[in-house]
């Protein structure tokens, strides 16, 4: 038996897909700055669909990709241009599988769209906090295998922290089943850690237990102005101070993303009459009641003011109001995109050293690249910046996009030197293969290779992804 007609036994000839226009939602990436070439995809309804499937690339010695939403930014969910592999797409496992509201947990499918599984919880009076510009395309399986962040990791940390258990198929086809809603379990190597970041480079997620929160009483948002990143680190620590663990969103945005966003999108009212160097937007959730977040954000502003640590600031009293604002940070990534290409930096950075990396990296981009446009914002809360970079005025997209690899070094370098990392939350993928083998030591390349050997000894996982 031929290896697609293998398949087609598998799933049947209708979730075998082989036609060009069939084929191509599935092998652009989320930006559309690359299309790959595909043998199939092939749409499993199962586990142990998967796992058959699996089994027969492992026979014929047929790479796979495996696909959630397609929403990556670093080409990690795509194939390659040989036309020799095979696009695994999880989109048919999506099943909330339990809700259990006493152990603060559900069991999901690993196809389940991010938003799908918010409002199942939602629906059980619960909160599952992970939140995404993505959210309503995106899945958990790959929210999971890049360990994705967003804009609450501050107070619930990254996926891998909302992360109990997993379901996974190995390279052999196999079914580990760690679906443990247990939050203490010392009983050996932490395998759920190997999957979850690996980008699919290891295994396939099926499934996952995840954490469960209790759903705020109500959550308040305000947006502060300020004059500096070293201000912003400022209000950072006096929040953290005056509101503990109820404060849930902090995001930094300088003045030109606003901009961009006014440019863009006139119809989103700005707050201010003036403008100013720096924004953050910060977000408050109370689990006793409206007025008791009120309270606690009113008088943390107002020691703000006090201590001249922000200009100015507007508190949204309503929903409406509320989301408004975070519109404005919502819509940074959109306005970046109408306005043409830009260089684009996922990077982390102790939060202390976020000012001074600014300060000292700015200058150097416009040295080097007169008249260059930064547009910097990002999670000041947990460190991790988008710290893209904008052709000049007058200079084609093609022409900037020249500079990428010196952009990249220079960028890069700075990250590297204030003791941060050249990847946050987008992962490596195929994007940043050569800028991780730059940076990365020997000892730890070498580590991750023997995982991977030991694993993947036929090296059919996403090859040419993270390694």
């Amino acid at each position: 038996m031929d290896f697609l007609t293998q398949c087609r036994s598998v799933v049947g000839a209708g979730h075998v897909l082989e036609a060009a226009a069939d084929m191509a939602p599935f092998l652009t990436d989320w930006r559309g700055r690359f299309t790959g070439r595909a043998l199939a995809v092939l749409r499993p309804g199962s586990v142990e669909e998967v796992a058959a499937l699996v089994r027969a690339c492992a026979e014929h010695r047929v790479a796979l990709v495996p696909q959630g939403g397609n929403t990556g930014l670093v080409l990690g969910s795509v194939p390659d241009a040989s036309g020799a592999q095979v696009v695994l797409s999880l989109a048919r496992l999506n099943s909330v599988r339990q809700v259990d509201p006493v152990n603060r947990t559900m069991t999901v499918d690993a196809g389940c769209i991010l938003q799908q599984i918010q409002q199942a919880a939602a629906a059980a009076d619960c909160l599952f906090p992970l939140s995404l510009a993505a959210e309503g395309s995106c899945t958990i399986g790959g929210n999971l295998s890049t360990n994705a962040g967003g804009t609450a990791v501050l107070r619930y940390g990254n996926t891998r922290e909302l992360c109990l258990g997993l379901e996974v198929v190995t390279p052999q086809g196999e079914i580990w089943s760690g679906l443990r809603g247990l939050r203490k379990d010392n009983t050996g190597y932490d395998l759920r850690d190997l999957f979850i970041g690996a980008e699919g480079t290891l295994g396939i997620i099926t499934g996952a237990v995840l954490k469960l929160y209790p759903q705020p009483k109500a959550s308040i948002t305000a947006l502060a102005a300020l004059p500096s990143p070293v201000h912003a680190q400022q209000l950072l620590v006096l929040m953290q101070d005056h509101c503990g663990s109820s404060l849930t969103g902090f995001e930094l945005m300088s003045r030109y993303c606003l901009e961009l966003v006014a440019q863009q999108f006139p119809q989103l009212a700005q707050p201010f009459g003036e403008p100013h160097a720096q924004y953050v937007l910060l977000e408050l959730s109370s689990s006793e009641s409206e007025a008791h977040a009120v309270g606690l954000l009113e008088r943390s502003i107002g020691a703000a003011l006090e201590r001249h640590v922000i200009g100015d600031a507007v508190v949204a009293t309503s929903v409406s109001q509320s989301a408004r604002l975070w519109q404005l940070r919502e819509h940074i990534p959109l306005a970046q995109a109408k306005a043409g290409k830009n260089i684009k930096h996922d990077i982390s950075l102790p939060v202390s050293r976020i000012a001074d990396f600014i300060a000292v990296t700015a200058p150097q981009l416009e040295a080097a690249f007169p008249g260059c446009q930064l547009v910097c914002f990002g999670h000041l809360g947990d460190g991790n910046l988008h710290f893209n970079v904008a052709p000049p005025a007058g200079i084609s997209n093609e022409d900037f996009l020249a500079n990428q690899e010196q952009v990249n070094r220079l960028v890069h370098d700075s990250v590297v030197a204030f003791g941060g990392s050249i990847s946050a939350e987008h992962g490596i993928g195929a994007l940043k293969l050569d800028e991780l083998a730059h940076y990365k030591s020997a000892v730890e390349l070498n580590m991750m290779r023997a995982i991977k050997a030991a694993l993947d000894p036929l090296g059919i996982m996403n090859p040419g992804k993270i390694l």
